[in-house]
């Protein structure tokens, strides 16, 4: 290595660990005080001059989901800090979220002494673990805790590196508070400055994608599956030039907004083009079973909408990093073809061989043209379907989440928007235009995550002129309202419209089937479901946040001039909440 220290440079081990943050450019640090990292702490603010800028968080799972959300707007990881294992087990939830959505997240604890005769009395014992990063180890992509300073700089590499690399994932650093705590009496060698950070991407092999062009131009019903690609800088627009130059319509899982949703192409969520399907091509996809078949929830039988017949073929990473503990890849589908590779290198590749094809075969031209015409008017179909369907119940009181979803779009539609996590049961992506890549970050994940994501998310559009909308649940919000006060203190502008049906209601529902099967009180499914008697008022809650807060709002035409007063809020760099009472779906 070159790019040594020299005895000018850090007066403090913690220091190395500050400098590399810098090197690295993460921007920002999320965290909730400890005194674990306490040495890291004082180099942050006076060594480093707070860079990375830090964001006080109520909880440590907030500090990871606004990471979270901030590597699925830009793609680029941020910091967080977590206090020693009890910091680390309050995370654990996110992190395991974060995994699973493979989003690249720089995780650094800190541990009480491992020398014994520096651990102060019952604290640095009972909050110290013999290898700390075993919490976690089953659900990031790689953890290490160095012994000594000079393995600070090495293990930072070659976390960074493997953390960014397809597919991504949160990595986990453990730094001794002594370690962090002690003079730097050595010089320490640094990363050199003609290192690249991270590798190439990983091309599939041109053998086996041009036998994959060949059966998408051959078939008479193909369809593309889509995943994660959406998060690649190039990948929205790729799969566009792929799928219009193939004639092939396009589903998109959404858990990154990979194509548009109003291109003639889309057919996302559309089970007839499914149930037709000889050909499905899954790009970056890691569950195939969940948008290909249905389900009877009680009887737990899965039942494929596509034909038997049909060929799976797939470009991706699925037996790359994937997890012998956590089963969140799913059932195992079987394809004819699988080329193990970054879709994002793969489709221009695609669509220049099937450029070529089409070229040479007028007929074939005239074939593929023919099914783009009809996947059209399908489209088109869908659309008019959904639009009617909008119209029903339009007026209730609670509101109808089509209303909502029209009253917040009319409001928003002409500013630069980005709706964070949650998509009102789909509404949103049946009534609006999702015309750019950046216009959704993602589909909502479990019950706890959304507010801190889309904390994320808004801090990744901080200072531009883009409008970020966060349609939040009220049980989720309920985990955390200390998030709203951590959007007021860093003023990250924010436009929350609560979906508030006043209920956990995916588990409610729940309890109505099993009501309904065992023939048990239907009326008594509420309990222990239910978010009233009494109700919270979200409203209130976020103004005493220091946020601008409106509602609880029931009746329909009250919502387009809250949000609009909200939205000028937002504007001045305030973060804003409308509570909105809905019905339950």
């Amino acid at each position: 290595m070159a790019n040594v220290y020299g005895k000018d440079k850090p007066q403090y081990q913690s220091d190395v660990i500050v400098d590399l943050l810098h090197e690295y450019e993460l921007p920002f640090v999320a965290l909730n005080p400890g005194a674990s990292f306490r040495g890291l702490h004082d180099s942050l603010i006076n060594y480093g001059g707070n860079k990375p800028e830090m964001l006080l968080c109520q909880h440590e799972e907030t500090a990871v989901q606004i990471a979270h959300g901030y590597a699925r707007a830009t793609g680029k990881p941020m910091a967080v800090i977590l206090h020693n294992l009890v910091g680390l087990l309050h995370a654990q939830m996110a992190v395991y979220y974060a995994y699973i959505d493979r989003a690249p997240i720089f995780i650094m604890g800190a541990t009480g002494p491992m020398d014994e005769g520096k651990r102060r009395p019952h604290i640095d014992w009972s909050h110290t673990a013999l290898v700390q990063g075993e919490a976690v180890r089953n659900y990031t992509k790689w953890d290490y805790q160095p012994t000594s300073i000079e393995g600070v700089p090495e293990s930072f590499m070659r976390a960074y590196s493997t953390m960014v690399t397809e597919p991504q994932g949160p990595i986990y650093m453990c730094y001794d508070a002594w370690l962090q705590e002690a003079p730097l009496t050595t010089a320490v060698e640094m990363p050199p400055a003609n290192m690249v950070k991270a590798p190439a991407r990983m091309a599939a092999d041109p053998a086996v994608l041009a036998q994959i062009v060949d059966k998408l131009l051959a078939a008479k019903n193909p369809l593309i599956l889509v995943d994660f690609i959406g998060r690649q800088p190039d990948g929205f627009d790729n799969l566009v030039k792929l799928a219009e130059t193939v004639g092939v319509p396009v589903w998109d899982i959404n858990n990154a907004l990979c194509f548009p949703n109003r291109h003639p192409l889309c057919l996302s969520m559309d089970k007839e083009a499914m149930r037709k399907a000889d050909v499905i091509l899954g790009l970056d996809v890691r569950d195939w079973e969940k948008s290909t078949a249905s389900l009877d929830s009680m009887s737990r039988v899965v039942t494929p909408l596509v034909p038997e017949t049909c060929e799976w073929l797939e470009v991706g990473f699925a037996e790359i990093g994937m997890s012998s503990w956590s089963m969140d890849y799913g059932r195992y589908q079987p394809k004819v073809l699988s080329a193990l590779g970054d879709p994002a290198l793969a489709m221009p590749e695609m669509t220049r061989m099937a450029a070529e094809r089409l070229a040479a075969d007028d007929a074939l031209a005239k074939q593929v043209e023919a099914r783009k015409q009809a996947v059209a008017a399908r489209h088109d179909e869908l659309f008019a379907g959904w639009k009617a369907d909008a119209q029903k119940d339009r007026d209730s009181s609670p509101v109808a989440l089509p209303r909502l979803a029209e009253e917040v779009w009319e409001v928003v539609k002409d500013e630069d928007w980005v709706v964070s996590t949650g998509t009102l049961r789909q509404w949103t992506r049946k009534l609006w235009d999702f015309d750019k890549p950046y216009r959704h970050a993602g589909k909502s994940l479990g019950t706890s995550t959304q507010i801190g994501m889309s904390l994320g998310v808004a801090l990744a559009y901080k200072g531009t002129d883009k409008v970020v909308v966060a349609l939040q649940p009220d049980g989720d919000l309920m985990y955390d309202l200390g998030a709203l006060w951590t959007a007021a203190k860093h003023r990250i502008p924010i436009l929350i419209v609560m979906f508030n049906n006043r209920a956990y209601f995916n588990d409610w529902e729940h309890q109505i089937r099993v009501a309904r099967q065992r023939g048990t009180d239907l009326d008594k499914a509420h309990i222990g479901m239910d978010i009233f008697d009494p109700a919270p008022d979200f409203a209130s809650a976020a103004r005493a946040m220091g946020c601008h807060g409106e509602g609880p709002i029931t009746d329909p035409a009250e919502i387009g001039p809250a949000v609009r007063r909200a939205l000028e809020e937002v504007k001045k760099g305030r973060p804003a909440l409308v509570d909105v009472i809905t019905q339950h779906r």
